[in-house]
This record gives structure tokens, sequence and C-alpha cells, in this order.
């Protein structure tokens, strides 16, 4: 089966919203530091962009959770594939996402974090898909709330392919 992708968010409406969010959470944080946790892999071509655009001092580190595999739906399987290399204790941590759709891994890994002592926990997505939300997860930052389309590009892929695409496409089959 090919795949074509049709452009749903270009590179500049991205990189607006990306400083935008940014602009947000300085002011949300102001005299403060915060600690960035990216949900690998998707989540690092969006956390990269915004930590450069946040004034306040910044920290980071990766998690991988895996609930996909390849495909295009969410198994509600959540697999932890890396975790964090800091203590999140006394912090004041956002969860760095590419996407919010189910709301499972989310729901999980953001209890677990919040089990690790730091001064709060917030989310902050890329994009948000609030029509497929099974479960519900409060995302305090939202890029995009978009439409219930197989997306990508921005870190984003199908089957590892499309990552490195400069805006959001939807991926159509032919």
């Amino acid at each position: 089966m090919a795949e074509r992708i049709e452009v749903l968010l270009t590179e500049e409406e991205v990189d607006k919203r990306i400083q935008e969010i940014g602009d947000q959470i300085s002011r949300d944080y102001a005299g403060k530091s915060v600690h960035l946790v990216c949900v690998l892999k998707g989540g690092s071509f969006f956390m990269c962009e915004l930590a450069k655009r946040i004034t306040v001092p910044v920290s980071i580190d990766f998690m991988s959770v895996s609930s996909y595999g390849g495909d295009t739906k969410s198994s509600g399987v959540v697999r932890i594939v890396k975790d964090l290399d800091e203590s999140l204790k006394d912090k004041h941590v956002i969860v760095i996402e590419d996407i919010v759709d189910s709301g499972r891994t989310l729901s999980y890994l953001l209890d677990m974090l919040r089990s690790r002592g730091p001064v709060d926990v917030r989310l902050c997505t890329l994009l948000d898909k609030p029509d497929r939300r099974v479960v519900d997860v409060k995302v305090d930052y939202t890029g995009f709330e978009i439409p219930d389309e197989f997306v990508v590009g921005y870190g984003l892929d199908y089957d590892q392919k499309y990552r490195n695409l400069p805006y959001i496409g939807m991926v159509k089959f032919d």
C-alpha cells in the first residue's frame, strides 16, 4: 500500500505557534526553572525548538515509551523503553509530547512521574486529537488541535518515516 502526504500545518504555522507556547511557559515560570521531559522519539523535534524559545532556565531529560509499534493506532499497552537519567524531586516538570491521542500512554506516564516527587508536572503537546481521547488527560500547553487523521512530520512518523518533514502532514493511503 502506497502512501502520500498532504500538508496540514505549514512550517511557518508550526514555528509561530511554538514561539507562542515558549512565551507562555516563560511567563508562567518567571523566576523559576523548568525541567523538560521529552517523550522520544517524536517529541525531540518539538522539544528542541520549544526549549530555544523559553527564556527561563531549562534542563532536559529524555524518556522513551511505546504504545504504537508499526501500526497507526495505539495498542493500549504501554512499555517504558528508556527511563529518565535524573531525579524529578523538587523540580517544575513539563512533559513534552509530539501528539496526544487516546491518552492511555500519557495518563500512565504522568501518574508515574508525579509519584517521583516533582513540585508539579504539566503536559505540553504539539498536536492534540481530543476526538480520539479514551482516557481523560489534562493538556496544559497545546500547539494545535487536529482532526482524527494520521499525521507525520516534525518528529511524528509512520513506521519510522517522515519524522524529518518540517511541517505536519496527513498520511493518505492509496
